[in-house]
């Protein structure tokens, strides 16, 4: 089985350097790299030259139109059985390809997704952040999880589709926004089968401050109404839940305003629920600093994407008569 490994890139030429180093310690062999740098200005190309006598690799710049169709255009040039898609901000354990080839050769899949995980390198607030997109007490426990509520979606961090796959039902058509779950749905929809590959893991750094979190989780909620808009069925009851947190926070702080007695009772249900996501972490990471932080990291993941959803909801749904796109 021959791998195509697609990594779109747009100004992160560090991140790009650290990825291909982990790629050069396969285990399996019978892989090519595609770099698609999408309209970057700080280019990564003399990087990506750099391991030209390690991988075999190929460098392509286009002009900037998004992640999504960055891959479209690689999917174009692979020569690969199976495309592997990777974010540049990953980084890849030595027997990843080998996990994913022995998987499918005992369980056939048209495409795949596995879990990610915190690297003992990364930065206590990283393992804050990563500790928040996987906990069993965020909604970052239902990604790269065999309990996944519905269909199981492969996200594009760590992301792979057959060749078989994209012929039939073609690449990207968003770019933005919810495009790999999009992605995901047209591929189940044209028969295709969707799996977890759970050892298939991968360290994703993710983002480096809390602000940087923010700003994403934001984006990914609002993304899971641009999914709606196309698929009304993919919206689940647990994609409400941080939209409901959030309203309950501010519920909770009207209360402390202006009614103290009901404000007992919600800072009661909010300090538990902070000492079980303290207390998860610390059993999870081993250290006190980073269970202090994941406190801060999960109200962020909630809240963020709480009001990105609650945001897009008013105005792409209700104020829009649930139509148009």
């Amino acid at each position: 089985m021959f791998f195509s490994i697609i990594i779109p890139l747009y100004n992160r030429p560090q991140e790009i350097d650290e990825l291909l180093y982990t790629l050069t310690k396969q285990t399996y062999l019978q892989f090519e790299v595609l770099v698609i740098e999408d309209g970057s200005k700080n280019d990564a190309k003399a990087i990506v030259d750099s391991y030209q006598d390690q991988l075999d690799i190929k460098y392509y710049f286009k002009e900037n139109a998004g992640q999504g169709f960055a891959r479209n255009y690689a999917f174009e040039r692979a020569n690969g059985d199976y495309f592997i898609i990777f974010d540049s901000d990953i980084l890849v354990p030595p027997d990843y390809l080998e996990i994913v080839k022995n998987y499918l050769y005992e369980h056939h899949l048209d495409a795949y997704g596995g879990p990610d995980a915190a690297h003992d390198s990364f930065t206590p607030v990283q393992k804050a952040i990563s500790y928040a997109m996987t906990s069993p007490f965020t909604t970052g426990g239902i990604r790269g999880n065999k309990k996944h509520v519905g269909q199981f979606h492969p996200r594009s961090f760590n992301m792979g589709v057959s060749r078989q796959a994209w012929e039939k039902v073609g690449g990207f058509i968003l770019t933005r926004l919810g495009e790999d779950i999009e992605y995901s749905i047209r591929i189940h929809e044209a028969g295709f089968k969707i799996g977890l590959i759970p050892e298939a893991k991968v360290y994703h750094k993710r983002r480096t401050s809390f602000s940087q979190f923010y700003k994403q989780l934001h984006f990914f909620g609002r993304a899971r109404i641009n999914i709606y808009k196309h698929f009304p069925k993919e919206l689940k009851l647990v994609h409400f839940f941080p939209a409901a947190f959030t309203l309950f926070v501010g519920f909770t702080i009207l209360c402390n305003l202006i009614y103290p007695p009901l404000a007992y009772v919600c800072n009661f249900l909010v300090l538990i629920y902070f000492l079980l996501i303290f207390f998860h972490s610390w059993a999870v990471n081993k250290s006190l600093k980073v269970a202090f932080l994941s406190i801060i990291s999960s109200f962020i993941q909630l809240t963020a994407y709480g009001l990105g959803f609650i945001q897009d909801l008013f105005k792409r749904v209700v104020f829009n008569g649930g139509n148009g796109k």
